[in-house]
């Protein structure tokens, strides 16, 4: 720990389990770089560990103090002043397109403060995303692997490997994979509530 200042100490054994996350996470947030708290908790808090992973990746550490019934100690440090950038999915491989049991989201971003969302979406050989007129957002679709038909109001939009396509707000569209199957990143802006996906309609 050398470098680092212990600027406090969170007990929470004897706080809620619901509160005990964002207490950590409120606690983590005033801390400066190099500077750390000591976390005492009644149990080894592993999914904790899991969701600061996933949210703040590469600007903290966790060293282990102590770990007996009812009293295990963290030590918890700031490395940098933001999550640090990282490679998150290899789209190659999550849900090869041709598939037939890889259907809908096989990928989705996860962490908790992020103001995007983005997801990969697998369709079988003659697989569908239903018409349906899309959220009141702008989305980017990148299609890694396949081929489809991107229908809409006016002329079909084809789809293959590298393209991007921009679909506006509230546009109308279909989505039919080809022949091998289709797979897409889809990306956008992060909404709280979201209308259900469109039903992914089996191969004719």
């Amino acid at each position: 720990m050398t470098g680092r200042t212990i600027i406090t100490e969170l007990d929470l054994r004897e706080v809620s389990q619901p509160q005990r996350h964002a207490q950590v996470y409120a606690t983590f947030s005033t801390l400066a770089v190099g500077q750390s708290f000591t976390l005492v908790n009644d149990h080894d808090p592993v999914h904790l560990r899991e969701q600061m992973d996933a949210d703040l990746h590469g600007s903290f550490a966790w060293e282990y103090l102590r770990g007996e019934p009812r009293d295990w100690r963290i030590t918890i440090s700031r490395l940098a002043s933001t999550p640090l950038p990282r490679v998150v999915v290899d789209s190659r491989e999550a849900g090869r397109s041709g598939e037939p049991d890889v259907v809908g989201a096989t990928w989705r971003l996860t962490p908790s403060e992020r103001e995007l969302d983005a997801n990969i979406i697998a369709l079988p050989p003659g697989g569908a995303i239903e018409e349906h007129v899309g959220a009141d957002l702008d989305v980017l679709l990148h299609v890694v692997d396949g081929t489809g038909t991107l229908r809409t109001e006016g002329e079909d939009v084809l789809l293959r490997a590298g393209a991007v396509v921009y679909l506006p707000r509230r546009a109308r569209r279909a989505v039919l994979a080809g022949s091998h199957g289709l797979r897409y990143l889809s990306v956008h802006r992060r909404k709280e509530t979201l209308p259900l996906m469109p039903r992914v309609a089996p191969p004719a």
